[in-house]
């Protein structure tokens, strides 16, 4: 199959540090399943500057057509695409996400699924995006063949907006790389020193603040902290371990040597830190109704919860008094469920969603 995805989502050279790696993930798994699979790039310089991405030149980067403009969506988007195009690409699918991507696929004229983010929610919410954004990114939802929701929350949140599209929405998750996922996580959690670990570079939405104070006043919880920007922090609770920026391996190794993982975060388009932490054996929470809430299952192998520092507390000290026998049971099926949530299953998964609504 041949697959066009349009997306600025997406890095124009894979050692790019401040884009997310989730498309590129699934771009990888359908190549080495066998597709051919090409990127269109839409960037708006104004908003690469404004968000310190790297500048590139309009053009290809192996798979990938960065394409510059400085107003969205003006003039004649074919027109300028053609003048890069450096070879016939007939494709099968074209699989749009973010707004960005969304309007730009609109413009082709041709058959679509439109991939929604966090960033889509917030176009069609926010009144700033009233005037132009909005009845456009409407008109884009109306004319896709189906709809992809990179949350199980974000596709409740898009029907509450448009029941209309509710028949042609579906999830489309990230996964998780099978290697990462352990077989077991044997031994009994000491509950008089439990080791709760959090993840995420500095962004006042990810609330590490209140994970801090939460833990501040219970005893035998020891937190560590991994990402970069929370210096400032430091002065909350000098109990709590910086690791600072971290690879990927190490914070996989930390993650397993530790009992929860903890991220009140908000606006989350999904997490894929969640999944990493579900893979290494920690006991995962996540903020309520929002990003992997609905792979997480309160009670049943993790825990949701509202982001406010009373109600992180309170559920710490309640897991201090689980018995291990409770606590390895969650662990399992945390276990169990991310096994099903592999980059392999999840993006064979989303191919084969699209594929039952072209064939209609």
């Amino acid at each position: 199959m041949k697959i066009l995805l349009i997306t600025d989502l997406y890095p124009v050279k894979e050692n790019e540090d401040n884009t997310p790696k989730t498309l590129y993930n699934f771009v990888q798994c359908w190549k080495k399943a066998g597709h051919e699979v090409k990127i269109i790039k839409p960037n708006f310089i104004l908003n690469s500057f404004v968000r310190k991405k790297p500048f590139y030149k309009s053009g290809w980067y192996g798979d990938v057509l960065n394409i510059n403009y400085w107003l969205p969506f003006c003039g004649n988007i074919k027109k300028k695409l053609n003048k890069f195009l450096k070879e016939d690409f007939v494709q099968d699918i074209i699989i749009a996400h973010m707004p960005s991507g969304i309007l730009f696929a609109n413009k082709f004229n041709k058959p679509f699924v439109a991939g929604i983010h966090c960033s889509d929610i917030e176009v069609l919410t926010n009144p700033l995006y009233s005037v132009y954004f909005k009845p456009a990114m409407e008109k884009a939802l109306k004319n896709s063949v189906c709809i992809s929701c990179r949350s199980f929350v974000l596709k409740d949140q898009l029907i509450k907006l448009y029941p209309e599209f509710s028949d042609k929405i579906f999830v489309a998750p990230s996964g998780v790389a099978e290697e990462n996922i352990i077989e077991n996580r044997l031994g009994e959690i000491n509950r008089d020193n439990l080791k709760v670990i959090t993840c995420a570079n500095y962004k006042k939405r990810k609330n590490i603040d209140k994970l801090i104070y939460a833990v501040k006043d219970i005893s035998g919880v020891e937190l560590a902290v991994i990402g970069k920007g929370y210096e400032k922090y430091k002065k909350i609770d000098n109990r709590v371990k910086f690791f600072g920026r971290l690879n990927n391996k190490k914070v996989l190794e930390e993650m397993r040597k530790s009992d929860i993982f903890i991220l009140p975060s908000t606006g989350e388009t999904f997490g894929m830190v969640y999944l990493e932490a579900m893979a290494s054996g920690c006991i995962t929470v996540c903020s309520q109704n929002d990003g992997i809430d609905g792979i997480i299952k309160n009670g049943e192998n993790g825990f949701t919860v509202r982001p406010e520092i009373n109600e992180i507390k309170t559920l710490i000290k309640t897991l201090k008094t689980y018995d291990n026998v409770r606590l390895q049971k969650i662990r399992e099926e945390s276990l169990k469920t991310v096994r099903l949530y592999t980059e392999t299953q999840c993006s064979e998964n989303y191919l084969a969603n699209i594929q039952k609504f072209f064939c209609k």
